[in-house]
C-alpha cells in the first residue's frame, strides 16, 4: 500500500513537472518571436501553493511600472490604515473646532460624496482649518508638466475637496461643480482645459463629454469653497504645533482601495500614501511612508525599487517583476481571497481590464495594469482551469507597436497557462 502511495506521488510530481515544462516552452517560444525583438520584456510566474517558479525571464531587471505601482500603494494602505479612513484630526476648545488635514480624498468627491467634515463643522461657531501640514509638492517628481490640466493629474493636498477637480457635465445642461467657480469657466478654443497656475477653466463649445479639470488647491480657493459651504465660519491658518486630540473617520478604507485599483485613479493613489503618512505624524509626507515600509514590512524584497509616487505617473519609478510577485504573494497570504480579488480589475468584466483577458466562461485574471507611452505591464493573479492560483508579473517597456498588439501577445500566453497548467 505504501509503495502505491509513493508511486502515485511520483506520478503526480512527474505530471506537474511535464506541465511546467510545457508551459515554459510555450512562453519561451512566444518571447523569442520577432514581435518581442525591439522591446524590453520581463516575466515571472509563481505558484504560491507549491512554492515553485513556473517561468522566469528578466524577472530581476528593473522596468518602468506605470500604474502597477498602485499595487505597492494598496499594500501600504492595507498595512497602515484602519477599517475607516481618517478624515481629519481635530481638537475642541469651547465653541472653536481646530482641524488638521490628513489627506482624505473622499470629502465631496463625485464618487464617494463624503460629507463628514461638513456635518461636523456645522456644529461649531468657529472652525480653524490647517492645510499647510504637507511636505509633498502638488505634483510628484517626474510628472509631465503638460498634464497639469488633465483629469488624471489632480494636485495633491492635505485637505482635498471635490476630488480637487472641477466638473462640467454636458448631459446636465453644462452643470458645473463646485458651483462657486461657474464664472471661472469660459467657452474658449484652447489646447488646454485650464490656465497654467490659475483657476480659469476652458472647454470647447462642441465638446459634449464630461470634463474633469484639476483645480489649483491654494489657500485662496479653499477659503472660497468653504465660504460657499459655510459662510464666514471657516478660517484657514498656518500649521499649529499643538497636538490634535481626536480623529474623525469617513468612508470604509476598502471602498477607497477598490476605486483606486478598478479605475486606476491616480489622485486616490497619491492621497492614500499621504493618508498613511498621517498615521506616523501630523506632518504629511508620502516619502516618509515609502521609506518606512521599505525598511520594515518590505525589507525582504529581493530588489528594492526606486519608488517615487503612489500612482505610477512618474517615469522615475523602477520596479522588477520579482518585486511585484513578492508583494502580491504577501497580499495573497495575508488577506482572504474574496476580499483581495475584490480590489483588482477583472479580465473581461470590471475596471481597466473590462475589454481584455475575458474568461471562458468564468474570469481567470485578477490584475492591475500599468500603461504609459510605449510601456504596458500587468501584474496579479491567474486562475487555471484546474483551480490553481498563480501569481504573475508581465512587464513590457520601450515598444513602438500598438499597446493592443502587446495585450494580444500577453493574452495568448495567459490563455495557454490557464488551459494547460
Amino acid at each position: 500500500m505504501l509503495k502505491l502511495k509513493y508511486l502515485f506521488l511520483g506520478l503526480t510530481f512527474l505530471l506537474i513537472g511535464c506541465k511546467s515544462a510545457q508551459v515554459s516552452k510555450k512562453i519561451t517560444k512566444q518571447l523569442n518571436s520577432s514581435f518581442f525583438n525591439n522591446q524590453f520584456t520581463g516575466v515571472l510566474i509563481y505558484n504560491p501553493k507549491s512554492n515553485d517558479t513556473l517561468f522566469s525571464f528578466n524577472a530581476d531587471k528593473y522596468f518602468t511600472p506605470a500604474s502597477n505601482t498602485k499595487i505597492f500603494t494598496l499594500y501600504t494602505g492595507l498595512q497602515y490604515l484602519p477599517e475607516k479612513i481618517p478624515a481629519f484630526k481635530y481638537t475642541i476648545k469651547k465653541d472653536t473646532l481646530t482641524v488638521l488635514g490628513t489627506g482624505d480624498p473622499s470629502f465631496l468627491h463625485s464618487y464617494f460624496k463624503d460629507s463628514t467634515a461638513l456635518k461636523m463643522f456645522k456644529n461649531y461657531k468657529n472652525v480653524t482649518l490647517i492645510i499647510n501640514n504637507i511636505k509633498d509638492e502638488k505634483y510628484g517628481p517626474g510628472w509631465a508638466w503638460e498634464d497639469y490640466d488633465t483629469y488624471f493629474s489632480p494636485e495633491r493636498s492635505s485637505f482635498p475637496m471635490y476630488g480637487n477637480i472641477l466638473t462640467v457635465d454636458f448631459e446636465k445642461d453644462s452643470l458645473i461643480n463646485p458651483k462657486i467657480l461657474k464664472n471661472n469657466v469660459k467657452f474658449k478654443k484652447s489646447n488646454f482645459n485650464r490656465a497654467y497656475c490659475s483657476n480659469h477653466f476652458f472647454y470647447q463649445p462642441n465638446n459634449k463629454k464630461l470634463k474633469e479639470i484639476p483645480m489649483v488647491m491654494d489657500s485662496l480657493l479653499v477659503t472660497k469653497l468653504w465660504n460657499d459651504l459655510l459662510p464666514n465660519k471657516v478660517t484657514i491658518k498656518s500649521n499649529s504645533i499643538k497636538k490634535m486630540e481626536h480623529t474623525a473617520y469617513s468612508i470604509p478604507s476598502d471602498s477607497l482601495y477598490k476605486r483606486m485599483m478598478l479605475e486606476s485613479d491616480n489622485f486616490l493613489a497619491e492621497q492614500i500614501l499621504i493618508l498613511t503618512s498621517s498615521t506616523l505624524s501630523d506632518t504629511l509626507n508620502s516619502t516618509t511612508i515609502r521609506k518606512e515600509i521599505l525598511k520594515t514590512q518590505l525589507k525582504d524584497l529581493k530588489q528594492q525599487p526606486r519608488w517615487v509616487d503612489g500612482s505610477g505617473l512618474s517615469r522615475y519609478n523602477l520596479f522588477t517583476p520579482t518585486s511585484f510577485v513578492q508583494v502580491l504573494t504577501k497580499l495573497h497570504s495575508e488577506i482572504p481571497k474574496d476580499r483581495l480579488f475584490n480590489f483588482f480589475p477583472v479580465g473581461g468584466k470590471l475596471g481597466t481590464l473590462k475589454n481584455w483577458y475575458e474568461g471562458n466562461p468564468t474570469p481567470y485574471i485578477y490584475a492591475k495594469s500599468g500603461t504609459v507611452g510605449n510601456n504596458y505591464s500587468l501584474s496579479g493573479y491567474l486562475i487555471t482551469k484546474s483551480g490553481k492560483v498563480l501569481i504573475f508579473s508581465f512587464m513590457n517597456n520601450h515598444f513602438t507597436t500598438k499597446t493592443n498588439d502587446v495585450r494580444k501577445q500577453m493574452q495568448t500566453v495567459f490563455e495557454f497557462i490557464r488551459d494547460n497548467y
